[in-house]
């Protein structure tokens, strides 16, 4: 059983003010500020420890590909939301992950704010299985297409521009922060859900091109997730 997720943060400032040179400036200066004496990369966007979750949403998919049910969470209670998190990956044993860049960003945020909340998380996430840099269930597309960083990570959106599949993501970076100050969350979930919609079109093309399922079984799967994905778009439209 695999579990495809994706989370929604926008930055902890409460927390950023606690480690930055000048915490009394407004937000927008301390995230301007944040990203130069945090950031460890060229867009300034914060490492995941200076960030926090107001949204994530989870797709149960079998081994096969067959997805099962769709869970979510949106809120300002971030302790509530990681609550309905382990209690959702708790309800398989031996669950897999997919993700894109969930290595880089999601899982370790995860930790991060678990440990603030002093919450203990599902056992699973720090299996062996989960932790080793090649796992076959803890799938990142991010690694699975660069050869794990041999060559360029893609990008999610231009995944779906490969494939001829539109990811329209109608929030990307700061916007996510705009939609949460104009109190948008339920809107944010649904973004949330499109990215783990996508995540799932892409890898179950990627299962067929290395010959992990069948023709017949993608055509049958591929076809309905699309269908999906356009049905989420439409609604946000």
């Amino acid at each position: 059983m695999f579990f495809v997720f994706d989370v929604e943060t926008v930055p902890d400032f409460q927390f950023i003010r606690n480690v930055v040179s000048e915490p009394d400036l407004d937000e927008d200066e301390l995230l301007v500020l944040a990203s130069e004496e945090l950031a460890r990369n060229a867009s300034g966007f914060l490492p995941p420890m200076y960030h926090r979750m107001i949204s994530w949403v989870g797709l149960w998919v079998e081994n096969g590909g067959k997805p099962l049910k769709k869970i979510g969470w949106h809120g300002e209670d971030e302790k509530e939301g990681l609550n309905e998190l382990f209690d959702a990956l708790l309800t398989y044993k031996d669950f897999g992950l997919i993700h894109h860049n969930g290595r880089g960003f999601d899982l370790p945020l995860i930790t991060y704010r678990a440990m603030k909340h002093n919450l203990q998380m599902p056992v699973r996430l720090n299996h062996y299985d989960i932790r080793y840099r090649f796992s076959k269930v803890n799938i990142d597309l991010m690694d699975e297409f660069s050869n794990y960083g041999a060559s360029s990570y893609p990008k999610l959106k231009h995944l779906g521009q490969l494939i001829g599949v539109p990811f329209k993501q109608t929030a990307e970076g700061n916007e996510v922060l705009k939609m949460y100050r104009e109190e948008k969350l339920e809107e944010i979930e649904h973004y949330c859900y499109e990215d783990v919609m996508a995540t799932y079109v892409v890898w179950l093309q990627m299962k067929y091109t290395v010959g992990d399922i069948t023709k017949e079984v993608y055509e049958n799967l591929n076809e309905r997730a699309i269908g999906k994905l356009k049905e989420i778009q439409a609604d946000s439209d």
